[in-house]
């Protein structure tokens, strides 16, 4: 190996650490563009990358290095579709000469683009992923890019699952911490009404339960109404608000 391939391997690795590397602010949107932007920086011949998405049978463009000179909201037959329903890279060697998809072809080759590689993301918990990338020279992505595209993209699929993890972890959290404080305020609205009717956990709690069947509002939201009011000083005004009383019907 020469003195330029050890950097150049270097430099590949060290960004391909980077890309990899989970940011906690970042949305898939984010890490798309670093994606293709290192695509085109890397991949000789690539002059241009975009990453689609497949959302429950709609197709997006979530992330370019350029306008794409595709349409791909209707589905048509092009090798991008095919990648997200099956997973599996398709190559299309020459836009003049490759036939497998002519109007896909036609589109790329009336915007100059000679060749493209479409490449499935591997993904386990974000939505279905492709990169594709496109040149203005034919036959242009050949295997040792190839190989390079591969560990790039296995970088970025790692970077998307990372951040649906991550906001999946988030959404737990914020649902459980939701779910402790409605727990904490319920039991307080339950204590000023044991304190105030002298009555027992049960039937406390059926005096909720009926005042929100009454009111028609959340069980939540009439325990806390309570426990601001009686911070308020104004317990006696929530309860009329409420219609409860001392007697909860069975």
């Amino acid at each position: 190996m020469t003195r330029d391939q050890d950097v150049s391997v270097r430099t590949l690795a060290s960004e391909l650490a980077r890309m990899g590397r989970l940011i906690e602010d970042e949305e898939h949107e984010a890490v798309g563009r670093r994606f293709t932007e290192h695509l085109v920086r890397t991949v000789p011949g690539c002059d241009l990358a975009f990453l689609a998405v497949d959302r429950r049978g709609e197709v997006d463009i979530v992330a370019s290095t350029g306008h794409p000179p595709l349409d791909l909201s209707a589905d048509e037959g092009d090798p991008v579709r095919e990648v997200l329903r099956y997973r599996e890279p398709r190559r299309l060697g020459d836009t003049g000469q490759d036939h497998r998809w002519p109007l896909f072809a036609s589109r790329l080759a009336v915007h100059g683009h000679r060749s493209c590689l479409a490449l499935p993301l591997p993904t386990d918990h974000s939505p279905t992923a492709a990169a594709v990338l496109l040149s203005r020279e034919s036959h242009r992505f050949n295997d040792h890019s190839y190989d390079i595209i591969l560990m790039i993209a296995l970088h970025a699929g790692v970077a998307l699952d990372n951040i649906e993890v991550l906001r999946h972890s988030k959404q737990l959290v914020r649902h459980l911490t939701t779910a402790l404080d409605t727990r904490h305020t319920i039991g307080l609205a339950q204590g000023l009404l044991m304190r105030h009717f002298a009555h027992d956990t049960d039937q406390s709690f059926a005096l909720l339960r009926q005042a929100s069947q009454h009111t028609n509002r959340k069980l939540r939201d009439i325990a806390h109404d309570l426990v601001a009011a009686h911070e308020r000083g104004n317990f006696d005004e929530a309860l009329t608000r409420h219609r409860i009383t001392a007697v909860a019907l069975p």
